[in-house]
């Protein structure tokens, strides 16, 4: 090495020794990052495939969804949770929590609107309004269970199939494994807490930290790929340099 690749602190490659030391450290976090968001949505999350059509179109048959392990008292209406009842199936489902216990939940108004202890429910993530109005039917919900609909409500086998069991169609909060934050494949992103809820007793539920792992993972990525490139691009750089 020369006098000036000394002085200037660059290796026979051309690459300076502060570069070095800042690409080892941006791949050093980056792979923190990378399997350390990895680890955490292990954590935090259970992947699930849904089996039916029953929530479309918030989501469809066949999503991979990203579900948050909870505890049964952490639903809130709203909700998008799995469960397994075995009064319902031996097998988890997923449906939307629309009561919860003390709630009246009937159906429906002149315009086709489920009545929530009396209050007409704005439901946007289904397909038509018209679609609630599939059977008339009225249910309190006893304490500690939920009140279950799918959003496709043309189909689903939800709590209007069971009103004639013990429990009145609802399902008990400790059937409840964990909620769902979001759509991972096909990309869909965090689903929405409808705000119709927001009002009433309790309010809605926060998602969970779907969206900062997945910051935590690309910054990883990019850290990673970006520290690994520096030495080749220097060295490329060196080279130009040294034939002018």
């Amino acid at each position: 090495m020369g006098e000036a690749g000394r002085a200037s602190g660059r290796t026979a490659d051309g690459r300076g020794r502060l570069g070095n030391v800042l690409s080892g450290l941006a791949v050093a976090v980056g792979c923190v990052l990378f399997l350390g968001g990895f680890a955490w949505g292990a954590v935090v999350y259970k992947p699930y495939t849904v089996p039916s059509d029953s929530m479309t179109p918030s989501i469809n048959t066949g999503d991979r969804v990203l579900a948050e392990r909870i505890s049964g008292d952490e639903v809130r209406r709203g909700d998008v949770v799995i469960f397994t009842d075995r009064t319902w199936a031996a097998m988890p489902m997923v449906k939307r929590v629309v009561g919860v216990g003390g709630d009246k939940v009937v159906c429906c108004d002149k315009q086709s609107r489920l009545l929530l202890n009396g209050k007409p429910l704005d439901e946007p993530y289904l397909r038509s309004q018209a679609d609630t109005a599939t059977q008339a039917f009225s249910a309190t919900v006893p304490e500690g269970q939920l009140f279950l609909l799918g959003d496709e409500r043309r189909t689903s086998v939800d709590s209007r199939g069971h009103l004639m069991d013990a429990g009145k169609g609802t399902v008990p909060v400790g059937e409840v494994d964990a909620r769902v934050d979001a759509v991972a494949w096909p990309v869909g992103g965090v689903l929405e807490r409808p705000a119709a809820f927001a009002s009433l007793p309790g309010g809605v539920s926060e998602p969970g930290p779907v969206k900062l792992l997945v910051v935590a993972v690309v910054a990883g990525v990019v850290l990673i790929f970006g520290g690994a490139a520096y030495g080749p691009l220097a060295k490329l750089a060196g080279r130009r340099k040294a034939r002018v």
